[in-house]
């Protein structure tokens, strides 16, 4: 894996031999995005990712999706996350919380973030039977999960997601990759009455 960081960007090159990751973001930027996963659905949640967040995005991966979307999706999410820590650097100036409640619909979910350089996921509220369904005929559900899973440890943030309410399988994933995004756009944006590393302890 190779790494690179200038300015609050971030670019990830992950090879495996079920997977070939890029992924680049701008923390300044203005949602632009560039997805490419060859999981479609994928490509349609990071493209809100990018665009709700304010971060632009480019992400190309190819993998062995033949045998399953799990590989790419996961390590794909893996790469975002180490991109994201990267532009962060010492989260110097940053609001570090944030947090966003987001309808589509009949769906609507909670996301709350803490650029804390601490890793923990609490996922609750899918309906049963949610990590069953197969959508755009590649993504499985539990998928959500696992990808905010591997983001939170790679990253190396807190992220609190709740599914309030949903139906269609469809709109309850997207409510949750939408409120991710605008809770992210609140944590990483500049505050401008911070002064260096907003936390009593002087480091995150």
């Amino acid at each position: 894996m190779s790494a690179e960081q200038a300015g609050r960007r971030g670019r990830i090159e992950r090879t495996t031999s079920e997977s070939s990751v890029l992924v680049e973001i701008n923390l300044d930027g203005t949602g632009r995005t560039d997805i490419s996963t060859t999981v479609p659905f994928y490509d349609h949640m990071l493209t809100a990712l990018g665009k709700h967040s304010l971060i632009d995005l480019t992400v190309k991966a190819t993998g062995d999706t033949h045998i399953d979307a799990h590989h790419t999706v996961e390590d794909t999410a893996i790469a975002f996350g180490e991109a994201l820590r990267i532009a962060l650097g010492d989260k110097s100036g940053i609001g570090r919380f944030g947090d966003a409640l987001v309808p589509l619909d009949e769906a609507l979910a909670q996301a709350v973030v803490d650029v804390s350089g601490r890793p923990y996921l609490v996922h609750s509220g899918e309906p049963a039977g949610q990590e069953y369904h197969l959508i755009g005929g590649h993504f499985t559900g539990s998928l959500t999960r696992h990808v905010l899973e591997s983001i939170a440890h790679h990253a190396g943030i807190c992220i609190h997601m709740r599914v309030l309410s949903g139906r269609d399988p469809h709109h309850i994933v997207e409510a949750q990759f939408k409120a991710l995004a605008r809770a992210l756009r609140a944590a990483v944006a500049p505050d401008p009455r911070v002064e260096g590393i907003p936390s009593t302890k002087g480091a995150l």
